[in-house]
């Protein structure tokens, strides 16, 4: 045990140096015009991230496989246990499901049990994560950024209670707020999108963020992360970090703990 806990310690203080220094460098570039910088939302994304507008042409197959899913997610992984001691606390302690499909690696005893929206995934390159994220109801995921700027996060609205009718089900991003500041409150100065089904969007998930599902129903969306459109030299630079940051045990520990549990 003390050894697991020195190899954890070790790994995080790796990754921080790695994603902290390299992070800036990365929010420099982007302050300096080198990329894009995102808005709040990015709903013009096809042509840059090719495999995303197949995606939504197949969404009534992920639908109905999501379906068949969403009856066994009493098996699924909590969000808060799916890398064990790295992902427990904080805004994962909430009742937060997740069937995955990917992460660095695709998890082929989940695949097989969604085919066609595993087949789907699979055409979309740059591809590090992908799950369904299963949101009871009632819960909120609190105000927080994430961690690398080399990612965009998509989100596929795969089912929404009353497909949002009542605007009950949302996601929030402030682009203006500094996480350097940590004033978490800034999230109320935030834009809001409400998902739809079968409906797409993008975002920098470095910005301050939170999400809420205030319906008494079960929300489902599709969670990908995919390496983030930028010029060549600074790509180059990305990938390396990416492969380095896919390779640590956490990583590994939630390729392992998001098989879906057996009876």
């Amino acid at each position: 045990m003390l050894t697991q806990v020195r190899a954890f310690v070790a790994d995080k203080k790796r990754m921080k140096r790695i994603t902290g220094g390299l992070g800036g460098l990365l929010a420099r570039a982007e302050d300096a015009g080198l990329f894009d910088r995102a808005p709040a939302f990015i709903r013009d994304y096809h042509r840059d991230y090719p495999g995303l507008a197949e995606l939504e042409a197949g969404y009534a197959d992920v639908r109905r496989e999501c379906e068949a899913l969403v009856g066994l997610r009493h098996r699924m992984v909590d969000v808060e246990n799916m890398a064990g001691k790295y992902t427990s606390g904080g805004i994962h302690a909430i009742a937060w499901k997740a069937f995955m499909f990917k992460s660095y690696h695709f998890i082929e005893e989940n695949c097989a049990r969604a085919p066609q929206t595993s087949k789907l995934l699979r055409n979309i390159p740059g591809l590090y994560t992908a799950f369904f994220s299963v949101l009871d109801g009632g819960q909120y995921i609190t105000p927080h950024w994430g961690y690398w700027k080399g990612f965009l996060r998509y989100h596929l609205g795969v089912i929404i209670p009353k497909n949002n009718e009542d605007r009950a089900c949302w996601l929030r991003v402030n682009p203006n707020a500094d996480d350097e500041t940590h004033d978490k409150s800034l999230i109320e100065q935030g834009e809001k999108y409400w998902w739809k089904e079968g409906e797409g969007v993008m975002f920098d998930d470095t910005f301050l963020h939170d999400a809420k599902n205030g319906s008494s129903d079960v929300r489902v969306i599709l969670w990908l992360d995919i390496r983030r459109k930028m010029p060549l030299y600074l790509q180059a630079l990305n990938t390396m970090v990416l492969e380095i940051a896919h390779r640590t045990p956490a990583i590994a520990a939630v390729r392992k703990n998001a098989v879906l549990r057996k009876l």
